[in-house]
């Protein structure tokens, strides 16, 4: 069994800062790509950042030079910095994991969530 856990989000004013963490434990063989995505009230969910395996990173337009995506591959961890923070930012951000098994498979696990609002 494979659990991802974030931590970080929070009540900021707009123009500030926030790193969120999510960390996987469990019966982790190998992990792949790692993402965020967000999801604000009444809007889908939305892709934020990606990192490969290999540290490619890939950016929603609209966070490009204010978010970072990195990871730690030794603590199965993926964070993402974000800075300048806008009141459309608001969000439940969500991070994903291509994780392999130590059973051999592959799925694609989600973390519960977490609130990040930005005052206006």
């Amino acid at each position: 069994q494979v659990q991802l856990v974030e931590s970080g989000g929070g009540l900021v004013q707009a123009g500030g800062s926030l790193r969120l963490s999510c960390a996987a434990s469990g019966s982790i063989f190998s992990i792949g790509a790692m993402g965020w995505y967000r999801q604000a009230p009444g809007k889908q969910r939305e892709l934020v950042a990606d990192i490969t395996s290999g540290a490619s990173t890939k950016y929603a337009d609209s966070v490009k030079g204010r978010f970072t995506i990195s990871r730690d591959i030794a603590k199965n961890t993926v964070y993402l910095q974000m800075n300048s923070l806008k009141f459309e930012d608001t969000a439940v951000y969500y991070c994903n994991m291509r994780i392999t098994t130590v059973g051999g498979m592959m799925y694609v696990y989600w973390g519960q969530g977490t609130q990040v609002t930005v005052s206006s």
